[in-house]
Formats: C-alpha cells, sequence, structure tokens
C-alpha cells in the first residue's frame, strides 16, 4: 500500500504470510461476497506473482474463485477487461477459474 506517508516500494518481496493475509480482508458491505472482495483487493495490491501464490492458498482454503461481484461477473470477467493483466488472467485460468456466461469471450 502506498500513500504520502507510505512511498510506494518497487519490487518488494512479500512473505507468504503477506500474501495469506489478503484471505481475511472481508467486505465493508455485506451484499458483497466476501470471496469475490478478497481475489478484488489481492488483484489490486498485487504484483502478478504474488497473486498467483494467492490464488494456490486461495483455493487450497476452499474458496470459490467464480464468486460473483456486485456486477454480476467473476473475477476474472473484470480482469480479462485490463488489457495489462494478462499475467493475473492466466494465474486464475490455470486454477480453475471461469468467466460468466453474460461475460463471453
Amino acid at each position: 500500500m502506498s500513500g504520502p506517508d507510505k512511498p510506494k516500494v518497487i519490487g518488494e518481496e512479500w512473505s507468504d504470510e503477506r500474501v495469506r493475509s489478503f484471505l481475511d480482508l472481508q467486505p465493508w458491505d455485506r451484499a458483497i461476497n466476501a470471496d469475490y472482495h478478497a481475489l478484488l483487493r489481492a488483484y489490486q495490491a498485487m504484483r502478478a506473482e504474488d497473486f498467483e501464490r494467492f490464488i494456490g492458498f486461495f483455493v487450497a482454503a476452499g474458496r470459490d474463485l467464480n464468486a460473483v461481484g456486485p456486477e454480476g461477473g467473476t473475477i476474472l470477467d473484470l480482469i480479462s477487461e485490463h488489457r495489462r493483466s494478462v499475467d493475473y488472467a492466466r494465474a486464475l485460468e490455470q486454477a480453475g477459474a471461469q468467466k460468466t456466461a453474460a461475460a463471453g469471450d
């Protein structure tokens, strides 16, 4: 996380403990699926290689890679719209994530 008092650190190594900590994130709005929320926050905060590690921990914890977000799509639907997120989408697909039928190809 970065901000005025905490400059962004490029190339910082994340420990397994730090990556796993995203499993504990809960949405402030209980209407938002907790699995979708954790995936979204991890995607927003992590480099692709850390996100791939997170996905392994996420699946091992029995969490749902295909949880649906507020807009009706999965995290893979969202990430697939971002042209610079190919590595993130690949990590999700290799772990078994799918797009919703509404999202198409």
